[in-house]
């Protein structure tokens, strides 16, 4: 009992890398989740020569969709980003291909091969979970586009509260002192004219 729960703690870590590995080749290209043929053929245990022979026999399973070829640019873009240049001798005489979501499953039923259903498996869930953290990242984005729609209405409202904190601040201004003397009171007054009119 204790070595099958060691076991299969052992087999969750594994697919975990697995799954890791996996997510860390998907890439977005076009605006679209994608793996690099060569990245999709060493995980199901082929060539990518080998796969891409599979796709050209299978043509009509592969739309638009779900395998495009590389331009130039987006290769060399990526040659730079990540150092992908794995070939011997001269590298790679065709631009690659690569395979959405739907095209990878494609490429493991045409490749009929235990491997490649297995590792299908892993494939999909790896573009589950990245396209659950884009929609987390979405609605965060979202929330925040919200808040800043709040904060322009409120804007002139929330500068003229700071205005009036502001004021509030300040010290008050001290009368100036006036030059010479007052007197206070009236009888101060009285006694004063009767003074000088005397």
């Amino acid at each position: 009992m204790k070595s099958q729960f060691a076991t299969s703690k052992v087999g969750m870590q594994k697919r975990a890398i697995v799954q890791k590995s996996i997510e860390n080749r998907i890439l977005f290209i076009r605006g679209v989740k994608v793996m690099l043929d060569s990245d999709l053929a060493e995980l199901y245990g082929v060539t990518a020569k080998r796969l891409n022979e599979q796709v050209k026999r299978n043509a009509e399973r592969f739309p638009r969709d779900f395998i495009f070829r590389l331009t130039a640019a987006e290769y060399e873009g990526l040659r730079s980003q990540v150092a992908t240049s794995k070939q011997t001798r001269g590298g790679r005489r065709y631009l690659p291909f690569v395979f959405t979501e739907h095209g990878a499953i494609m490429a493991a039923s045409v490749l009929n091969s235990d491997r490649a259903v297995e590792m299908s498996l892993f494939v999909v869930r790896a573009f589950v979970r990245l396209r659950e953290m884009l929609s987390g990242h979405r609605e965060l984005a979202n929330k925040l586009s919200e808040l800043e729609l709040k904060l322009d209405t409120h804007d002139h409202a929330i500068q003229e509260i700071l205005d009036v904190i502001r004021e509030l601040m300040e010290p008050p201004e001290k009368p100036q002192k006036q030059i010479g003397f007052r007197i206070e009171s009236r009888v101060a007054t009285k006694t004063l004219k009767a003074r000088v009119g005397s």
